[in-house]
């Protein structure tokens, strides 16, 4: 009995404990997550400037959204030509990346760090530093074209153009995908790489036949993450070009943000984020639907 009485003292002390540390937890989901997302969900059916009370206007936004709004259909296809550039790209490059880094070269670890290095240093610092880098009289990229006779663009004050240097950007900073695919690319099973090599296969089909099927969850997640991350994107036409020139970046997500601290027009703002927000769960749920043929996992 006294086992017992001791064992189920220690049990409920262990449940307490454990509670207790999962509080600030839960405090944070209920505070900072949930419940924002309940008050905004809503606002959405509301005309508020965030400050005066909620005046109650059922689906006037989302009907203004869709019908008669002159800057939601540019900007959300504007966003949607950079996130699909900018996750095909981003998930090419980070690979090919993954795939140099792997191999026994001579200073694989400098080249490891150096690779990765962007995707620690980000925000506004370095948005400026590559708005100076873009800069058509002083920037270096166009000096650089320069000195192989190529007369650079005005990068970000073209409408043709301000699109792909953002892209190209958010190239340099593909590290965090890239070491989730190198840790990838080590859980292959040598085996395999190996009979296919004394099969004759070359490095290009050995790669393509055997690495990618076999790397297709760990491309599954980086696509997942990098289009959920590139249909939010805000800080860098926030940053660089404000949305321009001619609102080819104006993005949803700086519509958004324009919205409710710009015009104080907070109501709508918040059913342009459930748009936003139920735009991303759909296009995931359809990755996820597709990839159900196409991701092959080890042992399965």
């Amino acid at each position: 009995m006294i086992v017992t009485r001791h064992w189920r003292r220690l049990r409920h002390s262990e449940s307490a404990a454990f509670w207790l540390f999962l509080t600030p937890w839960f405090v944070g989901l209920l505070g900072l997550t949930l419940g924002p997302m309940l008050f905004s969900l809503y606002a959405a059916f509301t005309r508020w400037n965030g400050v005066a009370a909620p005046e109650w206007i059922g689906l006037q936004n989302f009907r203004v959204l869709f019908t008669t709004d002159l800057d939601f259909w540019p900007s959300l296809g504007h966003t949607f030509l950079y996130a699909g550039a900018r996750v095909v790209l981003g998930t090419v490059v980070a690979l090919a990346l993954a795939a140099m880094v792997n191999t026994p070269i001579i200073g694989r670890t400098f080249f490891r760090t150096a690779f990765f290095l962007p995707a620690i240093v980000t925000g506004v610092p370095l948005f400026v530093v590559w708005q100076w880098m873009f800069d058509p009289q002083a920037g270096i990229l166009n000096y650089l074209l320069g000195t192989v006779g190529i007369d650079g663009p005005d990068w970000l004050g073209s409408s043709t153009w301000a699109i792909p240097a953002l892209v190209f950007m958010s190239l340099t900073a593909t590290g965090g995908a890239m070491i989730i695919f190198l840790a990838g690319l080590q859980d292959v099973p040598v085996e395999l790489r190996d009979a296919a090599l004394v099969d004759g296969a070359g490095w290009w089909q050995r790669f393509i036949r055997i690495t990618v099927p076999l790397l297709s969850p760990v491309i599954l997640f980086n696509v997942i993450m990098g289009l959920i991350s590139s249909l939010q994107v805000f800080a860098e036409p926030y940053v660089m070009t404000a949305g321009g020139p001619e609102h080819t970046t104006y993005f949803l997500g700086l519509y958004l943000f324009n919205e409710a601290f710009s015009y104080s027009n907070v109501g709508y703002a918040s059913a342009l984020a459930w748009v936003q927000f139920l735009i991303v769960l759909v296009l995931t749920v359809v990755v996820l639907r597709f990839a159900r043929r196409h991701v092959h996992y080890l042992g399965s």
